[in-house]
């Protein structure tokens, strides 16, 4: 009961029930065993255990394998106007306090980190790009904008909201994929400055929402090595660590994408930062392009390693492995006696302990001693909730062969 407000009651089998009462925010379709009345597709259910005790509120989901996204476990709680609101103000809170000058350009709203399951949205200046991939949000999503608006109206600052509904999930949630500007219409361009380099981000073609904010302080760590280092920065996309290293001193920067997209959006930024004598842009496979690398002897004394996620799903873990196992070797062989590798993965199903086994392994195959210098994941702005390590996706190790 929540206030006079009844919700479908849906009861979990045992195990599912051990999941929620740790901490799982999600309840899969085959863990249900039944329920009081269809819920609505998007509506707000309660959840039980076998004994009929509550144990939370979620978002039902007709569609998707996972039906219901829960959003707490307070029995009063009515999912009302206000309680959204709440939410949004109080992920905006968080943000201005541990980001400081960088609130101009970073993730505003982290999904179920920040109690709103399936909802991303990122600040670029005075443009908010969102992504939403859950079917009860979507219904929601003014009452989130609306919040978003006037939270800044209150700083007296108009934004613009621009849309990124293109993900996979959304199709598996019963969502169509669509962009396009939910406000009047932004800027398309917008220009952005972190830690003292600017980048052009393309709110509308760029990847995901347009800019890997998550990189943001580990770009700051890989400047710091960097003063009079050969550096290669192979993944480069928009030319972040490539730029830093720059910024850094580096006495030779090379970088290297597959795509040409990319490294003209990675001149591009160059350009804006009067970078682009400084930095070497080539189109290249990254394992071919290291291959040759060791083959001519190439030595560098940093290398970047920051690849797209190589799995998407726990069934090609292994093949992922595989491709980060060889890439890691690759550079640990090209890498000088006391250089550094920085490596990462932003795939949550290449867990912690996957990617520490594998670099393990990598440097087995490359017959090196390696030490591990750093370890760090996503900035601030994209947290991670004790009881759900899922969101924890991001690994970046600075690493050193010695």
């Amino acid at each position: 009961m929540h206030n006079n407000t009844v919700f479908p009651k849906i009861t979990v089998t045992k195990k599912q029930e051990r999941n929620v009462r740790n901490g799982s925010l999600w309840v899969y379709e085959d863990e249900i065993t039944g329920m009081d009345t269809e819920p609505r597709n998007g509506s707000i259910v309660d959840v039980m255990s076998m004994k009929g005790t509550y144990l939370g509120s979620g978002l039902w989901s007709a569609a998707s394998k996972i039906r219901v996204r829960l959003l707490g476990d307070n029995p009063n709680e009515t999912y009302e106007e206000a309680f959204w609101v709440r939410r949004v103000n109080y992920a905006l809170a968080y943000r201005k306090q541990v980001m400081g000058e960088d609130f101009r350009a970073c993730r505003l709203i982290h999904g179920e980190a920040d109690g709103l399951p399936g909802v991303t949205v990122d600040r670029y200046e005075d443009v908010l790009v969102s992504e939403i991939q859950s079917f009860g949000m979507e219904q929601r999503k003014e009452m989130l904008y609306q919040a978003l608006l006037d939270a800044f109206a209150q700083d007296g600052l108009k934004v613009y909201i621009y849309e990124r509904n293109e993900g996979e999930l959304r199709r598996k949630e019963g969502l169509e994929q669509t962009k396009g500007w939910y406000t009047d219409p932004g800027r398309e361009k917008v220009i952005i400055d972190e830690c003292g380099i600017r980048y052009e981000v393309d709110i509308v073609n760029g990847q995901k929402t347009g800019f890997f904010l998550d990189q943001k302080y580990n770009r700051l760590s890989v400047r710091s090595l960097c003063r009079g280092l050969k550096v290669l920065d192979c993944c480069t996309h928009t030319g972040a660590f490539a730029l830093n290293a720059v910024k850094g001193g580096a006495a030779e920067v090379t970088a290297i994408d597959i795509s040409a997209a990319a490294l003209e959006e990675a001149r591009r930024n160059a350009e804006l930062n009067g970078m682009q004598e400084k930095v070497r842009f080539i189109e290249a496979d990254v394992f071919a392009f290291l291959d040759e690398a060791l083959e001519h002897r190439d030595a560098y004394d940093l290398i970047v390693l920051d690849p797209p996620a190589f799995t998407k799903s726990r069934s090609s873990v292994h093949n992922a492995r595989a491709g980060y196992r060889r890439i890691n070797a690759q550079a640990m062989r090209i890498l000088k006696r006391g250089g550094y590798l920085v490596t990462n993965s932003c795939s949550h199903f290449m867990t912690r302990e996957l990617f520490m086994e594998m670099l393990r392994d990598a440097a087995n195959d490359a017959s090196r001693d390696v030490r591990i210098v750093k370890e760090d994941h996503a900035a601030a702005d994209h947290p991670v909730r004790l009881k759900d390590p899922s969101g924890d996706y991001l690994k970046f190790f600075v690493l050193q062969i010695v």
